[in-house]
């Protein structure tokens, strides 16, 4: 625009038809239409502006919500982490405490038979009794018990069904049922493991381990996090068996739920 004026302007000189009057008008016109253009010019570029502030701030307040939603999902994630692992060492000190345990039992009867050749009886009698206990040992039993202490749980899952299975009328039976249903709980198979320890406590609810199995129930229902029916399960615990020392820990336990 500017240059069409200027056009204007200097043909009217050249053609000796402009005044200075003329001249000073057409002057202030073209003036007038730069500021003109300017001013809209400049408005432009400042809404372009505020609206580049506006986006760039909006993408920040989006990254900032973004990120705090990160932080608080990691620091969930590594809450769930350190509970999960203190629940899982809580379960291998069990069981390797359990399982010590079922081992000093062997130990025990050996020194049972050596005291009673001692106090008089005959040599033969000892051994019959070492025999006894041979024929009633069950090498798969050991061997299942073996992969549990080693913790090759899928293993042991496997050789303890196999147990069952082919030994049904076995007195060992009921403790594999109960190591079983330890080795899905430490698979984090807890359905398997709340259905195992249930039907254990139902058939054997004399057996000193019935206690134990109730109280792994109530576990693996709250790693489900079923937390009512765990309480449910720890308070039935504390009623059947309130002299047991899983019902000590039932109590304990209830107190932080």
């Amino acid at each position: 625009m500017k240059a069409a004026v200027s056009a204007v302007l200097l043909a009217s000189l050249l053609a000796g038809c402009a005044t200075t009057s003329d001249i000073e008008d057409t002057r202030r016109q073209i003036d007038t239409v730069n500021k003109q253009a300017q001013t809209r010019l400049s408005t432009i570029e400042s809404k372009l502006s505020n609206e580049k502030l506006l986006e760039m701030v909006s993408q920040v307040e989006s990254l900032k919500a973004e990120v705090a939603k990160l932080r608080g999902e990691s620091e969930v994630m590594n809450y769930n982490l350190q509970t999960t692992q203190k629940r899982q060492n809580d379960l291998y000190n069990d069981l390797d405490s359990r399982v010590a345990k079922l081992e000093g039992h062997a130990p025990a009867a050996a020194g049972g038979a050596t005291g009673a050749s001692a106090d008089g009886g005959s040599g033969s009698a000892a051994n019959a009794g070492s025999n006894a206990g041979t024929a009633q040992a069950s090498p798969d039993y050991d061997k299942a018990i073996g992969l549990l202490r080693n913790r090759d749980f899928e293993k042991a899952v496997g050789a303890l069904k196999g147990f069952i299975d082919a030994n049904p009328t076995s007195p060992q039976v009921p403790d594999a049922t109960y190591w079983l249903g330890v080795a899905h709980t430490a698979l984090r198979q807890y359905d398997a493991a709340i259905e195992i320890h249930r039907r254990f406590v139902e058939q054997y609810p004399s057996n000193p381990k019935a206690p134990d199995a109730l109280r792994n129930v109530a576990n693996c229902q709250r790693d489900l996090d079923q937390i009512d029916v765990a309480k449910n399960t720890l308070r039935r615990l504390i009623k059947l068996y309130p002299s047991s020392a899983a019902a000590v820990k039932a109590k304990e336990q209830l107190k932080h739920m």
